[in-house]
């Protein structure tokens, strides 16, 4: 084998390999999922005395329980939303100060009652409903 057909192999399984590898590409860096939109079906209490939920007393305060963020505004309103952005999966984050949802991937921004207000995402979250009974916090579809 000369030079050139030596090289050529090299190149050829190389591009090959490439190739094979990818094929399945996709995201898996565990801060995103093909899904964008928000859990179905959403049914569950939180009991704001156990010291894990304790967060939401306080005005600013969230938390992610199934799929989805609870968080207390600054104006003391219990507000729901899905987890990701509607742009790529990726988690969001509550911004208290802000009356917002941020993505911090792409910068995407959704305001407290879901809807978008600085892209790449252009579709609204999912909201929840919200209802305190006592201690307990029902947040459901």
């Amino acid at each position: 084998m000369d030079r050139k057909d030596f090289l050529n192999s090299i190149g050829m399984s190389a591009a090959a390999f490439a190739l094979i590898n990818c094929l399945g590409c996709k995201k898996t860096d565990g801060n995103s999922s093909s899904d964008t939109s928000g859990p179905t079906g959403v049914n569950f209490t939180l009991d704001l005395s156990q010291a894990a939920n304790a967060v939401l007393l306080n005005n600013g305060g969230s938390l992610v329980s199934n799929g989805v963020i609870v968080a207390k505004t600054q104006a003391g309103a219990y507000i729901a939303v899905q987890r990701s952005c509607t742009h790529e999966s990726y988690t969001l984050t509550y911004q208290a100060v802000n009356s917002r949802f941020y993505c911090p991937n792409h910068g995407a921004t959704f305001s407290e009652g879901g809807t978008v207000t600085n892209g790449p995402a252009s579709r609204a979250l999912t909201v929840y409903n919200t209802q305190l009974t006592g201690t307990s916090l029902k947040v459901y579809s």
